[in-house]
Parts: structure tokens; C-alpha cells; sequence
């Protein structure tokens, strides 16, 4: 029992020293882990503040680095602002200078208008005094002579025309023969009026494109502010442009089919685009240039291979191509040169000669028209030397220059190629013209020949190129009739309108008839 008590107070001593101790050693481990942390708190302060040294030492060196950066960026700019300011001030003195200049210009001019004005108004008390003069002088002739001055030059005149008539048509006759002996000058002549009576009648049908617009704010936006849209475009393309009441939709005028074609893809295409302003309209321009030269080329290709001719300079070809934008009497010349190659072949075939070369010298035929509003001269003309220049046969050459009846032809070709000519420019439709007009110009071409004394018979012939006129040889005789040549001549110019040239033939024919029984 005693055992069994000892064995329990050992164990409740056991237990009361294990306690104990656990106790101890959970005082002891408790009180390291509070040194180590603050140990470690230590530590991390220390730390903490080196790095918070260090930020501030990497701030402040940043800092430094960008008002260094600041501060050079600002001396740049004071000194472009210091150079601006320089510029300006430059400019404004060149402006104040140029300004002064103008002033004195002014002044000037106006200066001289003034004595100008001054001259004009004594010039016209001069001429005044001058026919107040010749006035009182004609009255005193016609007091002293009793002839009034109308009845006067009616006497005189009378006179002169009686006396001279036959002097008057020797003098004409030799002024035609040696007018022959200068056909060149004289076929220039004839040239340059007949374009000028093209242009005059032709003008109002075969000078003008019409543009469609989307709408009618379409019409603003073309002329732009101020009207400079409108000026670009006309300084640009040489074409004027319409704009009027017609409802969407501008009217494109010029004589230059080519620039009327360009002016119209480029204003197309400035619609097209929205943005109309004049460096746009600049760009444009030049892609519609750039366009162009390649349609010229497509067109002058697509006429050689379409009449089978191979081998020919590439600047004819363009001057080919050219054609397509030229009119002749409002016939398209690149489709009449294509007809006159077709007809001219088949012909050619016919008779046994090269039908190739004949092809060749038809579409040539009028290739002077291309160049003939760039360069002075007949478009004969022209076209020989430019044939000449590109190395073309000498056939080639021969049926350009006598096509028109300028040159003596050479061969077979030359003569088939004016046959040719006619033929397209004659044939119906070929030429813009209904058979109304058509019928009252050979009558008016007629009626003015036969109002003419001495005249009994007139024909228009050639669809009004020519006019045959015949006399009646009893009332008439050599030399009248080349007064009645030239007196059609000058009545034709003066009172009808027609494309070309016409050809005034007197026929004076004498027979003797006599009847055998």
C-alpha cells in the first residue's frame, strides 16, 4: 500500500516537474523568437531606409536630368522663335518696300493717263477743225462746178468702167496668170480664209461638250470661292467653261477637240472625286495628260492593225492617233483617213497595183491635219515634211502633196489616193449637214451666178466645191469672162457661208453650125 502511494507521489511529482519544465522551456523559446523578430524588425528598418536614401538619391539625379533637357529645349526654341521672328521681320520690310513700289507705279500711270486723256481730247478738236474745214472746201468745188459730190462719182465712175472694163479684165487676166506662177503663196492664202469661214460656220455645232452633273451644288463647288475652281480650270486646259441656267450640267467651249477631251475627263473626274480645289485640279489634269497619250497611241495601233500595215515610226503613229481629235468639215479626219486607206486598197487591188502602199498613203493622206494648229503651213504641206522626216516611200509622200491637186501626182497611187479623198468626203452622211441646207447652198451658189447679165446656164458641182458656169458667147467674150469669174467670186465671199474652197469655172463656147441638104 505504502508502494503503491509512493509509486502515485512519485508520478504527481513527475508530472508537477514535467510541467514545470515545460513551462520553462516554452518562457525561454518565447522569449528568443521575441529577440529575433526584433532583430528582424530592426533589420528591416535599416533596410528601409537605405532604400528610401536610395530613391531619393535616383529621383533627384532623374530630376536633375530632365530640367538639363528642359532647360535646352527652351534655348532651341527662344532661338527658332528669335530666327522666326527675324523672317517676319525681313518680310515685312520687303513687303513695305514693294508697297512703296507700287505706289509710285500708281502714281505714274495715272499721271500718263492723264496727258494721254489730255492728247486724245486735242486730237479730236484737231479732226474737228480738220472736217469742218473739208466740208466748206466740198461745197465751194460744188458751187464752182455745179456738179453735186454723189453726182459727180456717179459721172466719174460711169466713165472709168465704160473706158476700162477691157483694160480692167487684160489687167485681171494677168494678174491670174502670174497668180499661177505663185499657186504656193496663193494656195496658203486660200487656206488660211477657208479656215477662218470653217471655224465661223462650223463653230456653233462642233465646238462644245456637255458635262452631266449629279446636282446643282455641283455648279458652286466647280467655280469655288472667288471663282478660282473655274479660273484653274480654264488657265489649265485652255477650254472655257459655261455654266448658266441649264440644269445640271456645264458646257465645255474650244476649238481644240483634244483639249475639250481632256478638260472633260478631268472635270469628270474631279466629280467623281469631291475634292475640287486647284492643286487637285493640277493633279487630275495631268493623269487625264498621261491618259490621253495612251488613248492616242491605242487609237493610231488599232488603225494600223485594222488595215494591216506594219513598220512605222511610233512619233506617226501618235500623229495617227492625233487624227481621232481633229475634224475636217465635222467629219472625224482619223475615220476619213481610214476610208480614203480602205478605198484607196480596193481600188489599187482593181488596177493591178500594191494595195498595201496604197493602204499606207491613204491613212497618211492628212496627217499634216495633227499638227497643222501647231505648226504654220498648209496641213499638205506639213504632212510631206513630216512623211519626208520619218523615212516614208517616196509614193507616200508624192500622194500627200497632190492630193488637193498642189503637186503634179507621180504615180497611180497618188491619183487613186485624191480619188479616195472624194469619195469619203462626198458620199452621204459623211459630213455633218441635213439635205435641206445642203439643197438651198447649191441653189444660193447657183442663184448667184445666174444673176449675173450675160450668164445662161450655172451648175454646183464637186456637193458645191465647184460651180460651172456658162456664158452666152454672142453677149460675152474672152476677157468679160474672167470679169465674171471674179465678180462671182466676190459675191460668193461676200453674201454666202460655206466650208472649204469653191471653184469658179467660166466656159465661153463658140459653135459653128451649119446644115448641108
Amino acid at each position: 500500500m505504502n508502494q503503491i502511494l509512493f509509486s502515485i507521489l512519485l508520478i504527481i511529482v513527475g508530472l508537477v516537474i514535467g510541467f514545470g519544465l515545460t513551462v520553462l522551456i516554452s518562457f525561454i523559446k518565447e522569449n528568443n523568437a521575441t529577440k529575433r523578430i526584433n532583430a528582424m524588425l530592426e533589420n528591416a528598418k535599416k533596410e528601409t531606409e537605405r532604400l528610401r536614401r536610395d530613391s531619393l538619391m535616383e529621383i533627384k539625379e532623374k530630376t536633375h536630368q530632365l530640367k538639363i533637357e528642359a532647360d535646352k529645349d527652351i534655348r532651341e526654341r527662344k532661338q527658332e522663335l528669335k530666327e522666326t521672328e527675324t523672317r517676319l521681320l525681313q518680310r515685312e520690310n520687303n513687303m513695305d518696300k514693294r508697297d512703296e513700289l507700287y505706289q509710285k507705279r500708281e502714281s505714274n500711270l495715272d499721271e500718263r493717263e492723264n496727258k494721254l486723256t489730255q492728247k486724245q481730247q486735242e486730237i479730236q478738236m484737231e479732226q474737228a477743225k480738220v472736217e469742218e474745214i473739208k466740208n466748206e472746201q466740198l461745197k465751194m468745188l460744188e458751187n464752182i462746178s455745179g456738179f453735186s459730190k454723189e453726182k459727180a462719182k456717179d459721172m466719174i465712175m460711169k466713165k472709168v468702167k465704160e473706158s476700162m472694163a477691157k483694160e480692167v479684165s487684160i489687167y485681171i487676166n494677168e494678174q491670174e496668170v502670174e497668180a499661177k506662177l505663185n499657186a504656193e503663196k496663193n494656195a496658203k492664202e486660200y487656206i488660211v480664209t477657208a479656215m477662218q469661214k470653217y471655224a465661223a460656220d462650223i463653230s456653233k455645232e462642233q465646238t462644245i461638250t456637255v458635262v452631266t452633273l449629279p446636282n446643282e451644288e455641283m455648279k458652286g463647288r466647280i467655280i469655288g470661292r472667288e471663282g478660282r475652281n473655274i479660273r484653274t480650270l480654264e488657265a489649265i486646259t485652255g477650254v472655257d467653261l459655261i455654266i448658266d441656267d441649264t440644269p445640271e450640267a456645264v458646257v465645255l467651249s474650244s476649238f481644240d477637240p483634244l483639249r475639250r477631251e481632256i478638260a472633260r475627263v478631268t472635270l469628270e473626274n474631279l466629280i467623281k472625286d469631291g475634292r475640287i480645289h486647284p492643286t487637285r485640279i493640277e493633279e487630275l489634269y495631268d493623269k487625264a495628260c498621261q491618259e490621253m497619250n495612251e488613248k492616242i497611241l491605242q487609237y493610231g495601233n488599232d488603225a494600223l492593225f485594222r488595215l494591216g500595215i506594219t513598220k512605222m515610226d511610233p512619233n506617226l503613229i501618235e500623229l495617227v492617233g492625233r487624227l481621232y481629235f481633229r475634224t475636217s468639215y465635222s467629219q472625224n479626219a482619223l475615220q476619213h483617213s481610214i476610208e480614203v486607206a480602205e478605198l484607196a486598197g480596193l481600188l489599187a487591188a482593181e488596177i493591178g497595183e500594191d494595195a498595201t502602199l496604197a493602204k499606207r498613203a491613204g491613212l497618211l493622206h492628212d496627217i499634216g491635219k495633227a499638227v497643222d494648229h501647231e505648226i504654220e503651213g498648209s496641213h499638205v504641206m506639213i504632212g510631206v515634211e513630216l512623211a519626208k522626216k520619218y523615212g516614208e516611200d517616196d509614193v507616200v509622200i508624192n500622194s500627200i502633196a497632190s492630193h488637193h491637186g498642189d503637186t503634179e501626182p507621180t504615180s497611180f497611187i497618188s491619183c487613186l489616193i485624191a480619188v479616195a479623198d472624194t469619195l469619203s468626203a462626198s458620199r452621204p452622211g459623211a459630213r455633218n449637214d441635213s439635205l435641206e441646207n445642203y439643197v438651198k447652198r447649191l441653189n444660193d451658189l447657183e442663184n448667184v451666178a445666174n444673176d449675173i447679165d450675160g450668164v445662161d446656164k450655172a451648175y454646183a458641182m464637186q456637193a458645191g466645191r465647184e460651180l460651172r458656169v456658162i456664158v452666152k458667147p454672142e453677149l460675152v467674150d474672152d476677157l468679160t469672162a474672167h470679169s465674171i469669174a471674179r465678180e462671182i467670186k466676190e459675191k460668193i465671199e461676200e453674201t454666202l457661208k460655206y466650208p472649204g474652197t469653191i471653184k469658179i469655172t467660166v466656159v465661153r463656147e463658140t459653135r459653128a453650125l451649119e446644115e448641108a441638104k
